[in-house]
């Protein structure tokens, strides 16, 4: 079935875009249940990012392409088919093709400073670009989906609080009961100040094109401290914070960033009016979207058991000390008046 999607995607990329693929290598880190991802070589030994989206929008393409003609540095732009498009459908998928820019992802490391410092220079150029009437129309707001992200963290706290032994997660459902557990206070904390902090949100300033999700898995190394971002499915229109709480937050991708990390960015990055309230917010929002979704995966019974065994791990990590939720809860205690810290309390 792999290799018939493969013969059926390479041969969408001949008709629509003119490439003769000679080769193509299934990669599979990542974390969107609903995208392939190739390597691909054409006869001439050019190389390809080759993806095959079954989900969300083709906004990502639009912005990449948009980032590109404004010569923001960092991003690879999306080629156009033969009549102009950045896709083409596939039994009602799309097939898109980027250039293959780096074998070295940041999160297998080693970031040098200037890969850090370039790495702000990027999120800056981002964030300055205009907002069209087009963009406005594709991107949805930052944080919006934060209701559905509060709903489904509750239903899994539930689901987790006295598991059922019929559940077909099976032994799972115990092992993250278990986990779960120790961050009970801090997820009743997030959920709450999220959802009393959201009205304030609405107060935002004009809003800045973001990625939405500028983890380190998302960013690949050059040489020279060059980097490129890539993998815009989540691109929103929302505050910087939405896209800084990645560094200023703490955490990049299940690894602590260090003060010298985040001067090194900020350096890059040129003068920045932070809210510690949207970073905290935004930082709250991602750490819940985050937990509910890794641990959804890893009682899936549908889903193969290394990605399982993965995805519990990640869960793992989020809770820990120096994890997204510990530092989330941190983030909203940090914020809040004398007479008013929302304390939590783990059994």
């Amino acid at each position: 079935m792999t290799e018939d999607v493969a013969r059926q995607v390479a041969e969408q990329v001949r008709a629509a875009f003119g490439l003769r693929l000679s080769m193509m290598e299934r990669v599979t880190h990542g974390a969107d249940e609903h995208a392939r991802l190739w390597l691909a070589s054409t006869v001439d030994g050019a190389r390809y990012a080759v993806k095959l989206s079954g989900g969300g929008t083709p906004a990502g393409l639009a912005v990449t392409a948009y980032l590109a003609r404004h010569r923001v540095p960092g991003i690879a732009a999306p080629l156009r088919t033969h009549d102009g498009q950045l896709s083409v459908d596939l039994d009602g998928r799309r097939v898109s093709v980027v250039p293959w820019v780096s074998d070295q992802r940041a999160l297998d490391g080693p970031m040098t400073d200037a890969h850090w410092h370039a790495y702000g220079e990027v999120l800056a150029a981002v964030h300055a670009v205009p907002v069209t009437d087009e963009l406005s129309r594709l991107l949805p707001p930052g944080g919006a989906a934060y209701p559905s992200i509060v709903a489904a963290t509750r239903a899994m706290a539930e689901r987790l609080r006295d598991p059922d032994p019929a559940d077909p997660a099976g032994p799972a459902l115990a092992e993250l009961a278990a986990v779960w557990s120790t961050a009970a206070g801090r997820v009743r904390t997030l959920t709450g100040e999220v959802e009393r902090m959201a009205a304030d949100q609405r107060d935002q300033p004009a809003p800045v094109v973001c990625h939405g999700d500028p983890h380190l898995g998302n960013l690949l190394l050059g040489a020279d401290g060059q980097v490129w971002l890539i993998d815009w499915d989540d691109a929103v229109l929302a505050p910087p914070e939405c896209d800084l709480m990645f560094v200023l937050g703490g955490v990049l991708a299940f690894a602590p960033v260090t003060p010298g990390q985040q001067r090194a960015v900020l350096a890059g990055y040129g003068p920045a009016d932070i809210d510690p309230a949207r970073l905290a917010w935004f930082l709250a929002v991602r750490a819940l979207d985050d937990l509910s979704d890794w641990t959804r995966q890893a009682l899936d019974p549908g889903v193969d058991p290394a990605d399982r065994d993965r995805a519990a791990e990640i869960v793992r990590g989020l809770v820990s000390p120096v994890g997204l939720v510990t530092l989330a809860d941190e983030a909203l205690r940090d914020l809040a008046p004398p007479g008013r810290t929302p304390r939590w309390t783990d059994a």
